[in-house]
């Protein structure tokens, strides 16, 4: 089994050489106003709601969002297809 590849969200490759850059960057600092926020999920600001999930839930959940390269935010899709919340 190869070892898991980690990506940006913007689907971009982790590598050693990235995160040398990013902490350079860190570390100059940055300007607050230049700092985006996290993007609406939906018609006002986001609330944590914390989960149980049982272990086998949980690998499901982890092996989901791998196969769909993506986090573990499929739980927000999958909650609003079974509210039928847009």
């Amino acid at each position: 089994m190869s070892p898991k590849r980690h990506t940006t969200s913007a689907s971009v490759p982790v590598t050693d050489q990235l995160i040398d850059k990013l902490a350079a960057e860190a570390e100059r600092g940055y300007e607050p106003a230049t700092i985006p926020g996290r993007p609406r999920l939906g018609a006002g600001p986001s609330e944590i709601v914390p989960v149980r999930l049982d272990p086998l839930l949980r690998r499901a959940l982890e092996q989901r969002a791998d196969e769909e390269h993506t986090t573990q935010s499929v739980i927000h899709r999958a909650l609003r297809r079974y509210l039928h919340v847009a």
